[in-house]
């Protein structure tokens, strides 16, 4: 019986099969998703999604769907499924009696006598997708009909009709080649089997994105397709479909899409699937090696990168393997983005406090299993120097380290930390000044920095930083922690403690350098663990505050005011998981079993076989956000090996 089970009864009811997306990426940059009906509910949904290098390197939808229609004794059977103002048509969903998303897509049509399997794989470090049909069963004659539908279209606006369009194509072998504007490349689609190609074309307007209507955005679309591929197929025979901007030979589909089916890693258990969700955000282009923060509308940005790089690239590899050859290509491809002391985050932009002090966190995963010293300070030394002497001299008149040792960031209109949702200008956690985390990671860089400086002979950083880390010691402890209320301050500013209980005094605990006592750590877990814990992750603000918001739904501005006030995030279980496990050793295993079983579920619901990037902060708890999250996956696969090496020492 596959892991991956799907309530077969189920899966015409749409509000089951829409609420469920796959994804699957190319490993370069591109992706195929959608639901798995394969009716598209977001403008990010398309079977061909890829990066466009005249558009600067943004992805595109090229090919949007396919729809397959099944003909006999000249009756038409289509077994799409879209959504247009008002209604659902055509209705192709109810002629779905399987679905399995183990080893990849596989969907069963019956109409009538007929059977049709539908199975799509996408090519690794290629631009090409390819599905596969094969008619299990028929009781008479049977013509398959594939009408495109295409965008050529950023993954964030939409498509209107319009007369610009290119509705010429060109013949190639067993099919054509097209491209709907200039700029772009040619969408090549063929068949490995000789086929008619009727062109018809036109334009399909209103399909409608009902994630996008829920979201708040333009929802309205309208597609073109140049026409239709027609063809008989036999019974037990399969036809391979190719849609590719690359050159292609229609006779080797067969054999090709065979030998990607073989090759593709198991997804038989919740942790396979989370290591075959942890290897779609690798993206290798060129001398670069990246993470993507999520699918499907993320890029690569540093805190999420090195938040998530131990999970997704180490600890997302069996354990006898432990490879660290793609964490050190991330690290070296980070390493020189690095300017001033900061990395760059979204858009560019160098303006997260944060992600240089994860930057280390990183690198002490990476050493820890590495196990040389020598080697890390020799390829990561000099500019882990390089960020503590910025931030000691100052980033900015706004950021910088003051007397006292401690990290202070705040400048008006800007959210320096995680917490970086902007309402109208104004960031709405408002955590200026001394953020604990920020200071928590601060005082974890220096003391890695001093141990690896020390085992490598720098006796001159030694000397002029270790009295640095006395001093931030103690002044994190007369700073952030409040006796009265027995945890730490979120942050502290010119106005005093903010005691809102919010995760962040969680990496006190977590991380291998901590500036509080164990009876200190054991308050702030205590807190943590009453206010925050969720089976799926800690919330970002106590129920209890007012300020608190228990659903994360609505309009980008609704969603951004909950973003960080209440709404959960998975990917917080890791230090608040790791603070338990440095407190209280294996004692602390049970639970943390039962916590990681939690998010088993998750793996046939919202996105396939991965874990999302938010969920909501009251019962029961719904995902929502990117369906596929590096951090949310990360985070959990470093947890699973921890359990596994405690495990060891009971």
């Amino acid at each position: 019986m596959a892991y991956l089970n799907f309530n077969k009864d189920e899966l015409v009811n749409l509000e089951y099969s829409l609420h469920r997306e796959f994804l699957a990426t190319n490993r370069a940059g591109g992706y195929l998703s959608s639901t798995i009906v394969c009716c598209n509910t977001r403008k990010y949904h398309g079977l061909l999604v890829l990066p466009i290098e005249n558009f600067g390197g943004e992805n595109h939808v090229l090919l949007s769907s396919l729809d397959e229609t099944v003909i006999q004794h000249g009756q038409e059977f289509n077994l799409a499924v879209h959504r247009w103002p008002g209604n659902f048509e055509p209705r192709g969903h109810k002629y779905i009696v399987d679905f399995e998303y183990e080893p990849i897509y596989t969907m069963v049509y019956r109409v009538g006598g007929v059977h049709l399997k539908k199975e799509i794989i996408l090519v690794h470090n290629e631009a090409q997708v390819m599905i596969r049909y094969t008619l299990l069963d028929a009781h008479s004659a049977t013509t398959l009909r594939l009408k495109p539908f295409m965008n050529f279209r950023n993954v964030h606006v939409l498509s209107k009709a319009n007369m610009n369009v290119n509705t010429k194509y060109q013949t190639v072998d067993n099919g054509i080649a097209t491209c709907m504007y200039e700029g772009f490349p040619q969408l090549k689609m063929q068949l490995n089997k000789a086929n008619e190609f009727i062109p018809n074309p036109d334009w399909y307007y209103n399909v409608e994105y009902l994630q996008e209507k829920e979201r708040g955005y333009d929802y309205q679309e309208d597609l073109y397709s140049p026409g239709y591929f027609e063809f008989p197929i036999k019974k037990g025979e399969s036809v391979v479909f190719s849609a590719s901007i690359d050159a292609t030979t229609p006779s080797r589909f067969k054999s090709k899409f065979q030998k990607l089916l073989e090759d593709r890693s198991p997804r038989d258990n919740a942790t396979h699937c989370l290591r075959y969700s942890a290897s779609q955000f690798i993206i290798k282009q060129g001398k670069n090696t990246e993470i993507m923060a999520g699918y499907p509308w993320f890029g690569s940005w540093s805190r999420d990168t090195f938040v998530s790089l131990p999970g997704i690239t180490i600890y997302g590899t069996p354990t006898a393997v432990r490879d660290t050859s793609v964490c050190k290509a991330v690290l070296d491809t980070m390493t020189k983005r690095m300017k001033d002391g900061l990395f760059p985050n979204m858009g560019g932009a160098y303006n997260s406090v944060d992600s240089s002090m994860w930057y280390f966190k990183a690198i002490q995963e990476y050493g820890k299993v590495l196990k040389d010293d020598q080697e890390v300070w020799k390829s990561y030394g000099k500019c882990m120097k390089q960020i503590l002497t910025a931030f000691r001299n100052g980033i900015s008149e706004y950021v910088g380290m003051h007397p006292n040792g401690l990290i202070w960031a705040k400048e008006p209109g800007k959210a320096y930390t995680w917490m970086d949702a902007v309402v109208n200008g104004e960031p709405v956690t408002q955590r200026g000044g001394y953020a604990v985390e920020v200071n928590a990671l601060w005082y974890n860089a220096i003391c890695y920095t001093l141990k690896l400086a020390e085992a490598n002979g720098d006796t001159t950083f030694v000397k002029n930083w270790s009295h640095i880390a006395d001093l931030v010691k103690d002044s994190f402890v007369k700073t952030f922690w409040d006796e009265e209320e027995y945890y730490l301050a979120d942050y502290v500013d010119e106005n005093g403690k903010n005691m809102f209980i919010r995760p962040n005094q969680i990496f006190a605990c977590s991380l291998e350098y901590s500036p509080i006592s164990d009876n200190q750590k054991q308050a702030v877990i205590a807190i943590v663990q009453r206010h925050l814990l969720t089976p799926k992750g800690l919330r970002t603000l106590s129920p209890r505050n007012p300020l608190y918001k228990g659903f994360y739904r609505g309009d980008q501005t609704s969603r951004d005011l909950a973003y960080h006030q209440g709404t959960v995030w998975p990917w917080l279980i890791g230090p608040y998981m790791e603070a338990q496990f440095r407190l209280r050793g294996s004692r602390f295993l049970d639970t943390a079993k039962e916590i990681m079983a939690g998010f088993q579920e998750d793996m046939t619901d919202y996105g396939l076989c991965s874990l999302p990037e938010v969920f909501d902060g009251n019962p029961p708890y719904n995902p929502n956000g990117c369906i596929s999250q590096a951090w949310s996956v990360g985070e959990v696969l470093r947890m699973k090996a921890l359990i596994v090496d405690y495990g060891r020492k009971r």
